[in-house]
């Protein structure tokens, strides 16, 4: 059985199971509360948090959820042996996460711009002198995906991390497209921003990421794999808590403020969630290392690593969820679509309905309350 550190109630008359206007999460509570049809039957498994921390269970590897609003948590769960205190392995959470570092050193001077050609950054020895198209690659190119090189991912992932030199492997694969005109996914993408950043601010991706944002943020971070010249992998296999995560998540929902310092810019948060293009795998848009979507009418932007690591940022419900799975045995596909599913049937409208006095605030009529059975 999980453990839940609050119980929150759910309205049983009004239900969130239909989508709304693109806009509500602009809308007051009232014109949102108004602007959703009445669903006089509804599910009682959706009536607390409490009951969607038990629908969570039933995924069959799913190891912890948190779910936050207004700045509280109100749900911190462990399944599987999982602990608050346990790090996991983020998997490609590491690719969004050097998002915010760009951003940062942007704004510090070490890097010009998102429009500036790697070919500034990346010479030998360390990288090939980069000729036709690919002296057209820029930082843009590398945070949305669109750099038109050949991918380092999937079947072509051990046979890069089996080079002697990942950044050179990575700018020697083929040109697919012109830089800018195609999107393909590729960890070999994030790890030339990687060693982008280890070369214009003088030190390893891991001291820079701790000096800049980790640190700051109380967040322990821990050394990863390194390539053959010693540059942190970018964009696989950080290790971070559950709350980690979700702390992430609140500096987004802040602006990019914590503790009275401006951490991350605010501009390059927007920027960052602005789409920039639409991935053919699943329609969902992409901006600077940040996946973006429309769920049961809520724009969510999330972090997303394989087997079902996620950071979801809601900013219209002022609002994060963290998921992490088990990486034994998983199918990644499956516990994706099985977590995308908890949000939108589950999640999303306990967070919309969390006090049945906003009902009688907005002059709305609730039915009755339906009980837990997990109190």
């Amino acid at each position: 059985m999980p453990r839940s550190r609050r119980l929150l109630p759910w309205l049983g008359a009004l239900g969130a199971l239909g989508a709304v206007a693109a806009g509500a999460a602009t809308l007051s509570v009232c014109a949102r509360l108004r602007s959703l049809p009445v669903a006089p039957a509804i599910d009682a498994r959706l009536v607390t948090l409490d009951s969607v921390a038990v629908r969570a269970a039933e995924l069959p590897f799913l190891t912890s959820l948190i779910v936050t609003q207004h700045g509280r948590r109100l749900l911190d769960v462990y399944y599987r042996g999982m602990s608050p205190e346990r790090a996991v392995n983020v998997k490609s959470i590491s690719k969004t996460l050097l998002s915010p570092l760009v951003g940062i050193a942007i704004r510090d001077g070490y890097l010009r711009g998102p429009d500036q050609p790697i070919a500034e950054l990346l010479a030998p020895p360390l990288a090939p002198p980069l000729e036709d198209g690919r002296r057209r690659i820029t930082l843009a190119h590398l945070l949305t995906m669109t750099a038109g090189l050949e991918g380092t991912s999937f079947d072509n992932y051990g046979e890069w991390v089996g080079s002697g030199n990942w950044v050179r492997s990575a700018l020697e694969r083929p040109l697919v497209c012109e830089p800018g005109t195609c999107w393909g996914y590729s960890t070999g993408n994030t790890h030339l921003l990687s060693a982008a950043l280890t070369r214009a601010t003088g030190r390893s991706t891991l001291a820079y990421a701790r000096a800049v944002l980790f640190d700051p943020l109380g967040i322990p971070l821990a050394s990863w794999d390194r390539d053959p010249q010693g540059i942190y992998l970018g964009g696989n296999n950080m290790r971070l808590r559950p709350r980690d995560l979700a702390t992430i998540g609140q500096l987004y929902l802040d602006g990019g403020r914590a503790a009275g310092r401006q951490l991350v810019p605010e501009e390059w948060i927007r920027a960052s969630w602005q789409p920039q293009v639409t991935s053919p795998w699943n329609g969902y848009d992409y901006g600077y290392l940040w996946w973006s979507r429309d769920l049961v009418g809520e724009r969510v932007h999330f972090a997303w690593g394989y087997g079902g690591q996620f950071l979801f940022v809601l900013p219209g419900l002022d609002a994060t969820v963290v998921v992490t799975s088990s990486l034994d045995g998983t199918s990644a596909g499956r516990q994706s679509r099985e977590v995308h599913r908890l949000m939108g049937r589950y999640v999303i409208p306990v967070l919309r309905f969390d006090c049945a006095s906003e009902i009688a605030h907005c002059g709305l009529a609730a039915g009755p309350r339906a009980s837990s059975a997990t109190r």
